[in-house]
């Protein structure tokens, strides 16, 4: 008998409830008892929330049904089915992703404790996919990588830094609307 894996990731279980998901409350014991699971990739999208939540997941394979409770810090947004994310690019990965990238690149220069980084992420996301397959885009955690970020001169976070043929072409500096990226992005696509 071939096994599945199905997962459903309820916020609330107000939230749970419109959905229909196979959640059960975060106090089951069940749940407090069953090991670490991760949710598959593809299965999370845009939920606004602040604070500290309980996720509980429950995953079925075969027969066997098993809930995992999660805590989990939201701050500005959560990505719940939304497959499209935009990957990270480190010091290692910079001159083969960036640098020798056959389209023009966005660089999302930013840190996980910063707050307007987090605000501006949502909108590089979907930009990446509006632009799919005429840009690219990564971000790059300047706390991560700081010799790269000093290197192109980036003094305050967030800033978008576009690159076409191995060269920077042009930047911009903080948490600014998506029409102000897309105009930056229309010149070099």
């Amino acid at each position: 008998m071939a096994s599945a894996l199905a997962v459903s990731v309820p916020v609330a279980s107000a939230y749970a409830a419109r959905r229909g998901s196979c959640a059960v409350p975060a106090s089951s014991s069940r749940s407090l008892r069953s090991p670490p699971l991760r949710a598959a990739a593809g299965i999370f999208g845009s939920r606004l929330g602040r604070g500290r939540r309980a996720f509980v997941v429950r995953a079925v394979q075969g027969d066997a049904a098993i809930d995992v409770r999660y805590h989990v810090s939201i701050t500005w947004c959560v990505l719940i089915n939304y497959p499209f994310a935009v990957p990270n690019v480190s010091k290692s990965t910079w001159q083969s992703l960036v640098m020798e990238s056959d389209l023009p690149v966005l660089v999302e220069f930013s840190a996980s404790w910063c707050g307007p980084c987090k605000m501006i992420h949502p909108i590089v996301v979907k930009l990446s996919k509006e632009y799919e397959g005429k840009l690219k885009c990564f971000k790059l955690d300047t706390d991560e990588s700081p010799d790269i970020a000093s290197q192109y001169g980036v003094r305050s976070i967030p800033t978008m830094m576009i690159f076409k043929n191995g060269e920077k072409k042009d930047a911009v500096i903080g948490a600014v609307t998506e029409s102000t990226l897309v105009t930056s992005i229309e010149k070099f696509v």
